[in-house]
């Protein structure tokens, strides 16, 4: 076999998928797959959606790009779909995906901060991308070994410890940076108390709160954002993967007043809120405001919870909505790695796509549309895998 042209940033692939359709995909020898993982959150409308399906032919017939020193007709309603979301008052920036959206509010928190007030704080297990100011901000010093000497101007205070954090915020720091559930720190939930605590930290000392919403926005944690359940109110905001379906877009949005210091020239992009992103993004949340998809994942969330919890092998399933992670009590030598390969492969039925988010932790995001028959199934395919039967 010739070695691969792909650059080695990920393991040879097990499965390649040609086709999908809802929460279902086919590989290419024609198997088919219950997917519960959404692309990692992105799908969140199932595969091939026939609404977003129809945008994309349509738009790529009528205009596929203009530079952004021009308008499109998409963007403004966008923005404002999004603003709306999050509650009015504030503007949107348009990137490509959502560790740009993250670098887009770091930027912004330094230009807020001025010159010498330009920290971000952050906490230890988090992720927020894979740039260089990004991956510093990410809370997992192993992942930053590799790439010394990153950009200067990080801290990491400790997961849910308000203290440790307060430590950290000295007259340098422009910005708290959290993700209101760590998704790829294992899907550790922040509670309504610890999101409002670091909210009057940072309006004691003048910092911008930033809640990293690449993951957690849109409807997956049963609000449209995961903040909203703690009832506080962000500076910024960012979003990506469920925004576009798959198509790769994503979004800064900030309060009009923390906005307003970026300028003509400040920042930029060649690609983002391009027209077929654009419109395709549209429909995905005109699609989701119909189908009201923060109650259908707060319902569906409960209902996996519910089948799984107390089953062999479960220690517990904790998230929100449809963010869960799967706790498992397996034995020596078993690993949440080895359940996943074996759902993959069918070892128990039905085919599923999960991954294993931490040794012992498996996680479930699925479309935010699955049937109750199709999450029954999921339950059963899980417990069967975590149960060895």
């Amino acid at each position: 076999m010739s070695a691969s042209t792909l650059m080695n940033t990920y393991p040879p692939a097990e499965v390649t998928f040609v086709s999908g359709s809802g929460s279902w995909l086919v590989d290419d020898a024609g198997n088919e797959y219950l997917d519960l993982l959404s692309g990692l959150a992105v799908t969140s409308l199932g595969h091939a959606h026939p609404a977003v399906a129809r945008t994309l032919a349509e738009q790529s017939r009528k205009l596929l790009h203009v530079s952004n020193l021009f308008g499109n007709e998409h963007n403004e309603a966008l923005a404002g779909t999004l603003d709306k979301l999050l509650g009015g008052g504030g503007q949107v920036f348009f990137t490509n995906s959502g560790a740009e959206a993250n670098e887009a509010a770091i930027k912004l928190a330094r230009r807020f901060g001025g010159r010498g007030r330009h920290v971000v704080v952050s906490a230890f297990g988090s992720f927020h991308g894979r740039t260089l100011a990004t991956l510093h901000a990410t809370g997992q010093p192993a992942k930053h070994e590799a790439f010394q000497p990153l950009p200067e101007g990080f801290r990491h205070a400790n997961w849910h410890d308000t203290a440790d954090l307060e430590r950290l915020l000295d007259d340098s720091v422009a910005a708290v940076l959290l993700e209101p559930v760590q998704g790829e720190g294992g899907v550790n939930p922040a509670s309504g108390e610890y999101l409002r605590e670091v909210r009057r930290l940072c309006d004691e000392r003048g910092i911008l709160f930033i809640l990293d919403e690449v993951q957690t926005g849109l409807g997956r944690c049963g609000a449209w954002f995961a903040h909203q359940r703690a009832g506080i109110r962000p500076d910024v905001v960012t979003s990506a993967k469920a925004l576009g379906n798959g198509v790769p877009i994503g979004a800064c949005w900030a309060r009009s007043e923390v906005a307003r210091v970026f300028e003509p020239g400040d920042h930029g992009t060649t690609y983002g809120g391009q027209p077929l992103a654009a419109a395709a993004a549209r429909t995905v949340l005109s699609v989701m405001e119909a189908e009201d998809v923060p109650a259908r994942a707060e319902r569906a969330g409960r209902r996996i919870t519910e089948r799984l919890t107390g089953a062999p092998g479960v220690l517990g399933v904790r998230g929100a909505g449809l963010l869960l992670a799967v706790e498992l009590d397996l034995p020596e030598g078993r690993s949440a790695v080895d359940v996943a390969g074996e759902l993959l492969a069918g070892t128990h039925g039905t085919r599923a796509v999960v991954n294993a988010v931490t040794p012992t932790a498996l996680r479930l995001a699925p479309s935010l549309l699955i049937t109750d028959e199709e999450l029954d199934t999921a339950s059963e395919l899980v417990a069967a895998a975590v149960g060895g039967r």
